[in-house]
């Protein structure tokens, strides 16, 4: 007897507040200090017409908050790492999640006054991509050390072309390999096949039960919810070099210095000023309105506005940051 199967929606809804890339969140009622997770429920095929209008009715009903751009991300189907039915509104704990991921971006993170929901920066979840400041202590400190030895273990590769050494090396930018900010999905999966997040131990991974204790690797999230966190910042870290997705994250008028903060945030590294302002100015994506801003309390700044006629101009019109090396 197979079982049932049932049709999960989540919703990655970014924004920028104070300087910080933060992801929508709530609280399941009644979980007390419990975990939080991204705003999600059940697809129901008799009462939603799309699944795009049942994620946004999902959004408004847990949060408050109405979405603007919306985009399919992915669709995750791992046995083991799903939510039980009973959390999702049904009596059939037994059934087999699939879940939908979109990704949603907001010009601003407009403060949603409910309850259990809660603008999270992402750098507190995964601390290891924000390099802005400086290499995250955290990688030579507690991870690489671990990682290492989970790979000089050695085992069995039957689902990967490469061994453990080599996945750390392009994953992580060991051994001499650049590191690459895209691959943010790739470091969570390699932590949770380690053993080394609480995600593994909770959902009973034998690396992970293995363990005396797990360090303190950000802060975990309900459910797979924070493998999809993952694969939403790894898209959109992507999709700001050939695609002018930054703007819906940017309100309607900005200063140069707020659309560089806000590459900053979702890239996770830090952007020499003057070559930012070239990289903006070749590829022509924003316009001067003629107006200055005195908001930074400084000398007035100008402001710009996003230049639309390039959508028409070229295909892939984003901003080509280069690599870390």
């Amino acid at each position: 007897m197979t079982s049932p199967l049932v049709i999960g929606l989540s919703a990655v809804v970014v924004a920028i507040k104070d300087g910080e890339a933060v992801a929508l969140t709530v609280r399941q009622r009644g979980s007390g200090g419990g975990p939080t997770g991204l705003p999600f429920g059940p697809f129901d095929p008799g009462g939603h017409r799309t699944f795009e209008l049942a994620l946004r009715a999902f959004v408004t009903e847990q949060t408050r908050f109405d979405l603007g751009y919306v985009e399919q991300l992915y669709t995750f189907g791992d046995k083991g790492r799903d939510a039980p039915l009973a959390d999702l509104g049904d009596g059939d704990a037994a059934a087999r999640v699939i879940s939908v991921g979109y990704l949603a971006l907001a010009p601003a993170a407009v403060d949603t006054h409910f309850a259990g929901s809660e603008w999270r920066p992402w750098s507190r979840i995964f601390p290891w991509e924000d390099w802005r400041e400086a290499r995250p202590p955290i990688l030579d400190k507690t991870i690489l050390p671990l990682l290492k030895e989970w790979a000089d273990r050695g085992g069995a590769e039957a689902t990967h072309a490469l061994g453990r050494r080599e996945r750390l090396r392009f994953t992580f930018g060991t051994g001499g390999s650049p590191w690459d900010e895209e691959r943010v999905l790739d470091r969570y999966e390699l932590l949770y096949e380690a053993g080394l997040i609480e995600e593994a131990r909770r959902d009973g991974r034998e690396a992970a039960l293995a363990r005396k204790g797990l360090p303190a690797l950000g802060e975990p999230m309900r459910f797979d919810h924070r493998r999809i966190l993952a694969t939403a910042i790894a898209r959109l870290r992507a999709k700001l070099k050939y695609r002018p997705v930054v703007f819906e994250l940017m309100p309607r008028e900005f200063t140069l210095t707020e659309l560089q903060r806000t590459v900053e945030a979702i890239s996770g590294r830090r952007l020499h000023k003057q070559n930012f302002r070239r990289l903006v100015e070749n590829a022509a994506l924003v316009e001067a309105t003629g107006e200055m801003s005195t908001a930074t309390g400084g000398r007035p700044a100008a402001l710009f506005r996003f230049r639309r006629d390039v959508l028409a101009e070229r295909p892939a019109a984003g901003l080509r940051l280069g690599g870390r090396g």
